[in-house]
């Protein structure tokens, strides 16, 4: 087995609180939290990802859709389609994004 907590994860690169909690062949998991009024800027990636709420609210972006987030909810989004995430709440907003290589 292999284990990964929060605190020994690699850090993803950009300045926002983002943890690799697991790095495969096909998929990637990433923990990500963004604090008040913290914003992931709209990008494109060769990939799709999927986005899971555990706890928090916000709004996931792409150029054509705005959706309002919220735990237990779970948000598709296609490779190459621009995509962005931003914490509305007054409290933590944590994910797991996973990426479909």
């Amino acid at each position: 087995m292999k284990v990964k907590t929060l605190t020994t994860a690699e850090k993803v690169p950009f300045n926002l609180d983002g943890r690799k909690m697991y790095i495969g062949l096909d998929a990637e998991l990433i923990h990500l939290s963004l604090k008040p009024g913290e914003v992931l800027e709209k990008h494109s990636n060769p990939f799709d990802v999927v986005f899971y709420i555990l706890e928090g609210s916000g709004i996931v972006e792409t150029d054509d859709e705005a959706i309002s987030v919220e735990s237990d909810m779970s948000i598709e989004i296609e490779r190459e389609i621009n995509r962005g995430i931003t914490n509305t709440g007054e409290d933590l907003l944590r994910l797991l994004v996973l990426k479909i290589l």
